[in-house]
Parts: structure tokens; C-alpha cells; sequence
């Protein structure tokens, strides 16, 4: 992850960015930059979106890869891998973002974005109450799963392959590790 020395910044500046192919957003006004993911990281995504998308064709609400914008607030903008918006909450979605928290955010692991996504993008979640927050860890085989309780995410759930995603968030979603991992296989 190549974070560039760039403080200070607001939506406006990143909407001036070139389209390039890099991933762009700001925590606390301070401009990330991350290269395009791999394929691997890419079939976890597609297995992704094809359950989400199965499971707001039953109870509708939005889905979306990245690069989709997040916006808390002026200075707080990022692309989750995939977010979830649920029926009641899609007020939040508009033309260019989501404002305010998506139900469910969720990031895969890169080599190069791993202290980002389980520090920095974790803790941000964290302020603005994304109430489910899932890391998808190819190195460790496995799915960590942080739920928002009492204002706070407490230690994550641990997923392995043997076993399936289920959340109070969201009645009915069933997602199995081991298909997300065998999406993430090298071809």
C-alpha cells in the first residue's frame, strides 16, 4: 500500500484524482493509494456479491463492489471491497455514494493492505457504527467478523473453512467459507 504524504484533503480534491485504475480514499483527510487487486482477491469478491446479491433479491436493499464510495464525511471516504445497504437504509445510497454506514462492509486481504484494512479502515467502521464488519483473510484461510455492540466491535468471530456466515443483521444470509475460499483459488 503506497499512502501518499497528502493531508488534509476533502472529497472534492478526490473527485479531481485522474481515473487510473488505483483505489483512492481518505481517512482522516490523509489520501490512500492502493493498486488494483489481484485475481484471487478478485473471485472472493464475485463469490461475494453473487450471495449478497442472492440474498437482496429476497429482501431487497443494495449491493455493491468497489469501487463504490463510502462517504462518513468530508474527510472520511473509502471503497470497501463490498458493502450492503439494507431495504430500509436505502435512502443512504445516492448517485455517487452511500452516505453514512452501509449493514455490512466487507474486505478481502492484499499483501499490501492488510494493516490498513484490519487497523485503520477497522477502527473508521468503528466511529461510524458499520454495524458488521467482515475481513476475509487469504493468508490465514478464514473470515474474522466483527459486530458492532455497544458502540464498539468486541473480538472477532473466527471462520474457517468447515463453516458458514451467518448474521443477526441480516435474517437468512448464509454464506459458507469454504466456497469463499475455493472462489479465492489460484488458477
Amino acid at each position: 500500500m503506497a499512502t501518499q504524504p497528502k493531508t488534509g484533503l476533502t472529497y472534492r480534491d478526490l473527485e479531481a484524482f485522474p481515473d487510473d485504475n488505483l483505489r483512492r480514499e481518505l481517512i482522516d483527510g490523509e489520501l490512500v493509494v492502493t493498486p488494483a487487486p489481484a485475481t484471487r482477491h478478485q473471485g472472493v469478491v464475485v463469490a461475494l456479491v453473487f450471495a449478497l446479491e442472492t440474498y437482496r433479491r429476497q429482501r431487497g436493499g443494495r449491493v455493491y463492489p468497489a469501487p463504490t464510495d463510502v462517504y462518513f464525511s468530508d474527510v472520511n471516504v473509502v471503497e470497501p471491497d463490498v458493502l450492503y445497504v439494507k431495504a430500509e437504509n436505502v435512502e443512504r445510497v445516492e448517485a455517487r455514494f452511500v452516505r453514512s454506514a452501509p449493514d455490512l462492509v466487507v474486505e478481502v486481504s492484499s499483501p499490501s493492505t492488510r494493516r490498513l484494512e484490519l487497523v485503520r479502515k477497522r477502527e473508521l467502521y468503528e466511529r461510524y457504527a458499520v454495524p458488521e464488519y467482515w475481513y476475509v483473510d487469504l493468508d490465514a484461510d478464514r473470515v474474522e467478523v466483527y459486530r458492532l455492540r455497544d458502540g464498539r466491535y468486541g473480538t472477532p468471530a473466527l471462520l474457517g473453512s468447515g463453516e458458514v456466515i451467518e448474521s443477526p443483521n441480516l435474517p437468512g444470509l448464509s454464506v459458507p467459507v469454504g466456497e469463499l475460499l475455493a472462489a479465492s483459488a489460484a488458477p
